[in-house]
């Protein structure tokens, strides 16, 4: 019998106006998340990765730019940022694999990276510890997420099946992993995204960022 996932439910209290209206946000985009696919894990998990790869990609460039501009060392922010977008982006292959989107939800994905992108990219212009902390409780609803999807993994809701081979050679599991380690995977990846973007928006407050320096 599999082990029942552990909760990793962390949260971090708004403690300004901006953080509030950065959780205020996540919700809203959970609640929409709730409305649309309800306990469809696997599809929710594809659209909400499309917007998950979004935030690094623009924090990468701006930071870029601003290190060009101030010609000042990043101190690893980019790269870090730019490596966030592209384990989101795997995230989202990988459940493309699993879930098999319909014509509906392929649609979808792409209205919502366009629109999130222009929402994402305004507010990384003003405030760039927003954004960071959008991202921090973004993650913290991933999590949540794949708790519950482990959850009906493990009570036989939804199958156990095998792992695609996207995720055996990224994560490097073991041949015959199931649907269950990649999600395991999955979520640790987001409990690091989750950490590291509340850091990021911390420093930014605590004025510690390499802009800064």
């Amino acid at each position: 019998m599999s082990q029942q996932p552990q909760s990793h439910n962390t949260h971090f209290q708004p403690q300004t106006i901006a953080d509030r209206l950065a959780w205020y946000f996540v919700l809203l985009l959970r609640t929409c998340a709730d409305l649309l696919f309800g306990k469809r894990y696997a599809h929710r998990a594809i659209v909400l990765e499309t917007v998950a790869a979004v935030p690094g990609m623009v924090g990468g460039f701006f930071n870029h730019l601003k290190a060009l501009r101030r010609i000042r060392d990043d101190e690893g922010w980019i790269k870090e940022l730019l490596a966030e977008a592209e384990n989101e982006r795997m995230h989202l292959m990988t459940f493309i694999e699993i879930a098999q989107p319909s014509l509906f939800e392929r649609g979808l994905i792409r209205v919502t990276q366009v629109i999130f992108l222009c929402v994402y990219t305004l507010i990384y212009l003003l405030s760039a510890k927003t954004a960071h902390r959008i991202v921090g409780y973004f993650e913290e609803e991933a999590v949540r997420s794949y708790d519950n999807f482990l959850s009906y993994i493990d009570n036989g809701t939804i199958a156990n099946t095998p792992a695609p081979q996207i995720a055996l050679d990224y994560w490097k599991l073991p041949a015959d992993a199931t649907l269950r380690e990649v999600v395991v995977a999955v979520r640790e990846d987001e409990m690091h995204h989750r950490d590291r973007n509340h850091g990021f928006a911390n420093a930014y407050h605590a004025k510690q960022t390499p802009a800064h320096i």
